[in-house]
This record gives C-alpha cells, structure tokens and sequence, in this order.
C-alpha cells in the first residue's frame, strides 16, 4: 500500500508549476501520507510552528506589508479583498483620505488609509467571521490571524459582516445573509478556509462559515465542496505567496513562524479530501530514479469519462495496470492485460478520480482518470 501511496503523491505534484516543498520549514515532513492522515499531520506541523502570536494592533500594521499590491512598485498600496473596480481614492493625508463615489468597490487603497469609517479608508476582514467561529475568534489568538485576516473597504467589509460564504460568479454580491467573494478572490478564501480549519480544528469548522446544507467531502463532513471548487477553479496568484512567506519567515516584524499549506500547494487539498483537481506545484517531489515511458506513449480516452468505462491506447508492451483512487486504495490490478489492437478497455469504474500506472518492460506512466 505505502508503494501506491507515493505513486500517488509522485503523479499528483505532476500538473503544476515546479517548484518543492519550503525549506526549512517542511523538512523531514512525511509526504506519503494522504487523506486524514495527512490533514492530521499538516495540522500538528501548522500549530507547532505557530511561534509568535501577534496582538490584534501588530495583525492590523502586519497588513501594510502583507497586503501590498505586487504590481504596485512604490509598495503604496494595498489589494482589498472583495473589490474589483481599479478606481483608487487619490489619498492626500492621514485625515483626508481622498472621495470617491464608488470607493467600496476599489480593489487598491493607499497603505496609510486605515482610520475610521470615512470614504476611502480600509479595515482588517476577519475572512472567517469572528461570530460564525465555535466559539467566537474573540476568545484566543484566532482574532489575530493574519492568515486569514485581510485589508478590505470599510464600507464593503460591513456589507458581508457575519455572512456565510456561498456559491455564485462575478463580481463580490451579497444576497440574504449569504456572500460570495468574487472571482478574483473565491480561491483565496476557501485556502483560507482550509487554513484555518487546520490550525483551529472545530472552533473553525469549513461548514460553520458556508451556506447551510452545502454539500461536504466524501471523507470529512466538515469541509464543503464548494471551497475545493473554489481551490481548484481560482489558482494561488503571487499576492498570495508573498504574504504567505512574510508569515512564515520570523526575521519579519510582523511574522507568525506558520504557513498555510494550501498556498504553497492547493494540490494538497486534492490528496486529503478528493474533489477537483487542484493547482499541483511541486511535481518532482516524490519522483524516484525509475524509468518513465514517455507521457504520449499512452492514450486514455474519453477522459473525463461519462461511460464508467475508457480505453487505453498504446503500441508499448504492458505487463500491468494499477488503478488507484485519491486514498490510496487499489481500485483493479490487471497483471499481463490483453490488448486487442493495441487498445485495452477499463470499464466498471465507479464515479471519481483515479490514478493509473501503466507498467511496461522499458518503464512506467502514471495518467489520471476522472469517472463523472
């Protein structure tokens, strides 16, 4: 089993962009873990290197650096969370903050902007609304996270308030008590989401901020679907990197010695909880010194499949075939398979997602099937 569970991992970290785990920080880390197993692990490693616990005025100054706009090279202003409007008040000082009429809507703020409830000014979004936590964010160092907390406009941060995140397209709207962040930003808060998940266990339960009776992992009741779309469909942008390793790095004056994960990786929340496949960064982490048949020496099709059935195609001389689901349970084994003009059928697949090693004399393939 732990052989196919490092296959797994090896082909799931093969779609992305290149890149490996940070170092130090996940050095010696048990990467042929999946499924709770790995969520378990990634939370222990999440907590442990949470070192340095700001106060809620340090998370609020931490934003003037964390939040920057990566296009902006003056470093003057920051990205605000929901907005989607490239307006920007003209900032003129610390008591005049400039005028406009769709300030709300601005996706950029002058860094010096953030006192008070006037025009043009931001606050810090408690991504995960302190009310909506189990108890309150108010009652330990959630309330100062800055994983999760994020510059917002004042006016925009009131209209979500204590709204629970649901499913939608465009722009950030609210409806009812329900919000949805915008495009730009679904990705960011279901990695957060998931963040906070991992560091506050059932205080931060991805259901308690979600729309009521949205539907949630195969393997975990507790993470909605619906924030593993959001992973998977809004990739991490380099906003996200750079906060991320400002946290992570202690030299920094507002650091907290953690990471989120998810950013450094959103495929990892495709190997602990299944769903759409996510953004994989790391795809040489787990590669071995074996042979590998070229990636076009074998053909599946139709993929994705709405059959429960696919054919492989390939003039090489297979001598096995191992399909693997995002668990690591061995799904068929096919020792010596019969191919009938160099195409083999693979039918009775039930719906999800798998890995197939295709094993031949010279080498290996891996490929993915999804089964709709």
């Amino acid at each position: 089993m732990k052989k196919y569970l490092l296959l797994l991992l090896a082909v799931q970290f093969s779609f992305g962009q290149a890149g490996a785990p940070a170092a130090p920080y996940y050095n010696g880390f048990n990467w042929s873990q999946t499924g709770m197993t790995l969520k378990a692990s990634l939370s222990a490693l999440t907590i442990s290197k949470h070192s340095i616990f700001l106060t809620y005025a340090e998370a609020e100054n931490a934003l003037r650096f964390t939040d920057l706009d990566t296009d902006d090279t003056t470093n003057t202003n920051l990205l605000l969370l929901y907005g989607f409007s490239n307006n920007i008040c003209t900032y003129v000082s610390e008591t005049d903050f400039g005028i406009s009429s769709d300030d709300n809507d601005h996706r950029r703020r002058n860094k010096n902007a953030d006192s008070g409830d006037q025009n043009c000014a931001w606050n810090r979004e408690h991504t995960y609304a302190r009310a909506l936590g189990t108890p309150s964010l108010t009652t330990n160092e959630a309330d100062a996270d800055v994983h999760h907390i994020r510059a917002s406009d004042v006016a925009r941060n009131g209209m979500r308030d204590n709204d629970r995140f649901f499913d939608g397209s465009g722009n950030s709207f609210e409806t009812g008590i329900l919000w949805y962040p915008g495009d730009e930003w679904k990705g960011d808060v279901a990695r957060m989401m998931m963040y906070m998940y991992l560091r506050y266990g059932t205080q931060c339960l991805p259901t308690g901020v979600s729309q009521s009776g949205i539907t949630t992992a195969t393997n975990d009741s507790n993470m909605v679907q619906l924030f593993l779309e959001w992973n998977a469909e809004d990739p991490v942008s380099l906003y996200e990197d750079r906060r991320n390793t400002y946290l992570g790095n202690t030299s920094n004056t507002y650091a907290q010695g953690n990471r989120n994960p998810f950013i450094d990786n959103p495929y990892l929340a495709t190997v602990i909880w299944g769903g759409p496949v996510a953004e994989n960064r790391w795809p040489t982490v787990f590669l071995s010194s074996e042979s590998f048949l070229a990636e076009n020496a074998v053909s599946i099709y139709p993929n994705p499949t709405n059959t429960n059935e696919v054919e492989i195609f390939t003039k090489e001389s297979i001598t096995k075939l191992t399909l693997v689901n995002v668990n690591g349970q061995i799904i068929k084994d096919i020792e010596n398979p019969i191919f009938n003009q160099n195409t083999y059928k693979l039918n009775n697949l039930p719906q999800g997602f798998y890995f197939l090693q295709i094993s031949a004399e010279n080498g290996s393939l891996t490929k993915k099937i999804i089964v709709n």
